[in-house]
C-alpha cells in the first residue's frame, strides 16, 4: 500500500493550519443543513411553526414562499399548474441558485449529503477500493426519464421514490419505511460505487447542476503554483473531475476558477488544503495566468 493510501486526508492542513481551520466549511455546512431541519422540525415537534411544509414546497413565517423547482416542472409537465404563491416561490429559489450555484443544494441544503458523506468518509476509513463503472451522465438520463415519465403517468414520479423528500418528510412526520431507502443510498456509496448516489444517479443533483451552470460563485485556485500534489482535494471532493483543469491548467491557459456546474461548493477543497491553494472567489476573476512575476535584483534590493 502506497504511502499516499495510507495518509489521513486533511492531516497536512490540520498540522498547518489547525482542525478548526481545516474542517471550517464542512462545520458551516453542517450548521447549514441541521438549522434548515431544525426550522422545519420546531413545528411538529415543538408547535413553534416559524416554517411550514417540507423542501418540495415550504412557507417561512407566513411571507416567504419557496417552492423546489425541481418538483414544481415535473408538476406542471403533469398539466398541473402551481398557484401564485408556488410560482413566486419557484422564482425565489431559482434566482438564489442561479446566483450561487445549483449544486449549493447538494452540499449545503440537502440531508442526504450528510448520509453520502458519511459514507464517503466509513469507505476511505476502511480502504475500500474498486467501484462499478456508472457514467457520470446517468444522472441525466434519470433526469429526463423523470419528466417523461410524469408527463405519460400524470404523476409526479421521482417524488414517489426520491431519497431526499423520503428523508425529510421522514424526520418531520416519522420515518417508516423511509429509512430502507436511506439505508440503500448509504450501503451503494459505501461498498458499490464511491460518491455514487450524488455523483452518478440522483437527477436532483443533475437538475440543479444544470440550474447553476452560469452562476457567478465558484471555487477558485489563485494559489495554484504552490500545489505540492498531496491529492488530498481529489480524495475528499465529491465530484474530483472538476479540479484538475483549474489546478493544472495553467499550461494550457485554463484559468484557475472551477467553471463546471458539478462542483457543489462544498469548500473541502479549501478545507484539506494546507497550501491555501483554494477560495470562494467569482468566475469573472479567471486569469489565464496566475504565475508570479518574477522580482529582479533591483527590487529585490
Amino acid at each position: 500500500m502506497s504511502a499516499v493510501q495510507n495518509k489521513r486526508i486533511g492531516a497536512e492542513a490540520v498540522a498547518e493550519k489547525g482542525w478548526l481551520r481545516a474542517h471550517k466549511w464542512l462545520i458551516l455546512r453542517r450548521i447549514s443543513q441541521f438549522s434548515i431541519l431544525v426550522l422545519f422540525l420546531a413545528g411538529p415537534w415543538f408547535g413553534q411553526w416559524i416554517v411550514k411544509g417540507n423542501l418540495a414546497y415550504s412557507y417561512t413565517l407566513g411571507v416567504l414562499p419557496l417552492t423546489d423547482p425541481y418538483v414544481a416542472l415535473q408538476s406542471m409537465v403533469t398539466g398541473h399548474l402551481p398557484e401564485t404563491l408556488g410560482l413566486v416561490g419557484m422564482a425565489i429559489v431559482l434566482v438564489f441558485y442561479l446566483l450561487v450555484g445549483g449544486r449549493v443544494y447538494c452540499s449545503w441544503v440537502c440531508p442526504v449529503n450528510i448520509v453520502t458523506d458519511a459514507a464517503g468518509w466509513l469507505r476511505n476509513r476502511l480502504g475500500i477500493k474498486g467501484s462499478s463503472q456508472l457514467g457520470r451522465n446517468t444522472r441525466y438520463w434519470i433526469l429526463g426519464m423523470t419528466f417523461v415519465g410524469s408527463a405519460l403517468t400524470g404523476v409526479v414520479l421521482w417524488e414517489l421514490i426520491n431519497p431526499v423528500s423520503m428523508l425529510h418528510r421522514g424526520l418531520i412526520f416519522g420515518m417508516g419505511m423511509a429509512w430502507t431507502v436511506v439505508l440503500v443510498v448509504f450501503l451503494f456509496d459505501l461498498f458499490v460505487t464511491s460518491r455514487g448516489w450524488c455523483g452518478r444517479l440522483c437527477p436532483v443533483g443533475a437538475f440543479y447542476s444544470l440550474l447553476g451552470r452560469w452562476s457567478p460563485v465558484r471555487i477558485s485556485a489563485p494559489a495554484r503554483a504552490a500545489c505540492n500534489d498531496c491529492m488530498d482535494c481529489f480524495e475528499v471532493c465529491p465530484e474530483p473531475q472538476v479540479i484538475r483543469p483549474a489546478l493544472k491548467g495553467e499550461g494550457k491557459g485554463v484559468g484557475p476558477v472551477i467553471l463546471s456546474p458539478n462542483c457543489t461548493n462544498c469548500g473541502r477543497c479549501i478545507d484539506v488544503c494546507s497550501k491555501e491553494v483554494f477560495t470562494f472567489g467569482l468566475r469573472f476573476n479567471n486569469p489565464v495566468s496566475t504565475a508570479q512575476p518574477a522580482v529582479t535584483q533591483s527590487e529585490a534590493r
